[in-house]
């Protein structure tokens, strides 16, 4: 009795500990449910746990860094669905962890289908808030109930394409462009009810990823070879594809969804910005006026610190262009002193070199890297800046700061001038003496 005393005080101690009032988690129960979340405009991930579940506790630690960081964004929340079994039951919980992303229409939670880790579910969280921002510009937003649509609208019937297995070869697998196939049967209810999301999803991103879809009860060629066994299936055709190669859909199901789906997998087909260095007024306008931000790395002297010392520099900005190249900001980079006055107006200079501001030019707005000059320092504060946290500072003028005209770095290491040395050998003393 004392040792079966002991294990349930260590599996109290356990469930007690998962989430506390100190963590940005809000604890729901189906006395605050409704309020909280069926009454709220607010974008919700709701994780559904039991404190037994081996799962459970290991996703802890990382649903409380994505709490953190999503705080005043999106809100993350936890039901303990083994004390609250109608609550899990309500919203169909089997299993532990379940999360359910409480969207526009509350009434209607999805899935979650990201990683989790805490990465992935940020992740998903900012492309479930970006849906919900473009469906209330469109108009198309409400609060709980509103519609069952998820943001759908009329879309053209010729944007999708029929696809056969007599044409599937030549249109998707031998083509350059992205595809988005799905695998239908006409007597499935679900393929009905994804029909116009599907069609609306298709107009909307024209010209940027290519609709299709095939009948797999007729033409079945295609559908055996890639699997498919349930209706509806979907599949991702990459741009520049390979051996037919596919990817899973695993996105919601609604325009909005497949929308915001399809504009990450264009973004993440699209090659890494280059960091240019600012060697003209051209080359900091064409980079930084029209983009939502212009990251702005100042880097040591060349003498001070030598070719290979600045292509590793260059090497962390290569690095982060590829990590953050989905939402398409400007990057250039300067030597430092070569460019006073910009390095004046982004307050550059004082905390030595080297530094990094990120400038919004429309705004006339930036925020200073306080941080390490390292991967690890600058994406941690890129990924601020991408949640629009940091601390903001006014430019002083409101035009892109003036720049100097210079030739570009050649790649080299620095040297030093030497003066020409006074040749002194055919000077006699006695004329040194006479001019004194």
């Amino acid at each position: 009795m004392q040792v079966f005393a002991l294990a349930m005080v260590g599996l109290l101690s356990t469930a007690a500990a998962m989430y506390s009032a100190g963590d940005d988690v809000v604890q729901l129960t189906p006395a605050n449910f409704d309020k909280e979340v069926m009454n709220s405009d607010a974008l919700w991930l709701i994780e559904f746990y039991a404190p037994w579940c081996g799962h459970c506790q290991s996703l802890t630690p990382e649903w409380k860094k994505a709490a953190k960081a999503l705080k005043g964004i999106v809100k993350v929340a936890a039901v303990d669905a083994d004390a609250h079994g109608q609550l899990g039951q309500k919203y169909g919980v089997q299993g532990f962890p379940t999360i359910k992303v409480f969207g526009g229409n509350k009434n209607k939670p999805e899935d979650y289908q990201g990683g989790r880790t805490a990465n992935a579910i940020v992740d998903t969280a900012m492309s479930k808030a970006k849906a919900m921002v473009n469906d209330r510009m469109s108009g198309r937003g409400g609060r709980s109930g509103g519609g069952s649509s998820g943001g759908s609208k009329s879309g053209d019937p010729k944007d999708v394409i029929e696809l056969t297995d007599g044409n599937f070869q030549e249109l998707v697998l031998d083509s350059e462009d992205l595809w988005l196939v799905e695998f239908f049967a006409p007597w499935c209810g679900h393929c009905k009810n994804l029909a116009p999301h599907w069609q609306s999803a298709a107009s909307q991103m024209k010209g940027k990823v290519k609709f299709g879809a095939v009948d797999a009860t007729v033409h079945t060629v295609y559908a055996s070879r890639y699997g498919v066994r349930g209706y509806p299936t979907i599949k991702m055709f990459p741009a520049g594809k390979k051996d037919g190669e596919a990817a899973e859909y695993d996105g919601g199901r609604t325009a909005s969804d497949i929308v915001a789906w399809a504009t990450d997998k264009v973004a993440a087909n699209i090659p890494p910005p280059e960091a240019y260095q600012v060697t003209s007024q051209d080359v900091l306008t064409q980079n930084c006026q029209d983009q939502q931000i212009c990251v702005v790395a100042v880097l040591p002297h060349i003498l001070d610190c030598q070719a290979d010392c600045r292509n590793k520099y260059l090497a962390i900005l290569k690095a982060m262009g590829e990590k953050y190249k989905k939402n398409q900001w400007g990057w250039v980079w300067s030597e430092a002193a070569a460019q006073p006055e910009l390095e004046s107006a982004l307050g550059i200079g004082g905390f030595g070199y080297p530094a990094m501001a990120a400038l919004n030019s429309r705004k006339k707005l930036y925020v200073l890297l306080k941080g390490p000059f390292s991967e690890s320092g600058i994406n941690e504060y890129l990924r601020d800046l991408s949640y629009g946290k940091g601390s903001s500072v006014l430019m002083k003028d409101s035009e892109l700061p003036k720049v100097q005209t210079l030739e570009p770095w050649d790649g080299k290491d620095g040297v030093l001038d030497v003066e020409d040395e006074i040749d002194l050998s055919d000077v006699e003393l006695d004329d040194l003496k006479d001019e004194l």
